[in-house]
């Protein structure tokens, strides 16, 4: 059997990492769904999303993502020479199709966020009746 790095962290006696991967794709549609954004500004706002010191996030997968999202008709960027003294920057822009997948990311999220607090829930009961039988 394969184990994963959460079963290689538990292994060692360290907190398991709960970032998953793939929550970069709906923060980065919400970000965009507030406003149009080039690819550091995004790196900059995704901070408060949990992507911090503590658990970074690459900035070459936040423009995999974007180039992901791009491809599915989620995003869809262009070059901004006009905003900054600098160099032209590719500035990403929410469609359509990306409002209603942002919408079904929530819901699910939500779905998801009720499985957990369950699962939660029943351990922390289980921990409790545990101590109750020490004592």
């Amino acid at each position: 059997m394969r184990r994963g790095s959460a079963w290689r962290h538990a292994e060692q006696g360290e907190p398991c990492p709960r970032r998953i991967r793939r929550f970069l794709e709906p923060c980065l549609l919400l970000l965009l769904h507030k406003r149009d954004a080039h690819g550091y500004e995004l790196a900059e706002a995704i901070k408060p999303f949990g992507f911090d010191e503590r658990h970074p996030v690459d900035s070459s997968l936040i423009y995999r993502t974007l180039r992901r999202l791009e491809g599915g008709g989620m995003v869809t960027s262009g070059w901004d020479t006009v905003s900054s003294a600098g160099p032209a920057r590719r500035v990403y822009r929410l469609t359509e199709a990306g409002d209603g997948y942002l919408a079904a990311w929530m819901a699910d999220l939500r779905e998801t966020a009720s499985l957990l607090t369950a699962v939660l829930a029943k351990y922390e009961q289980h921990m409790a009746e545990e101590q109750g039988e020490y004592h």
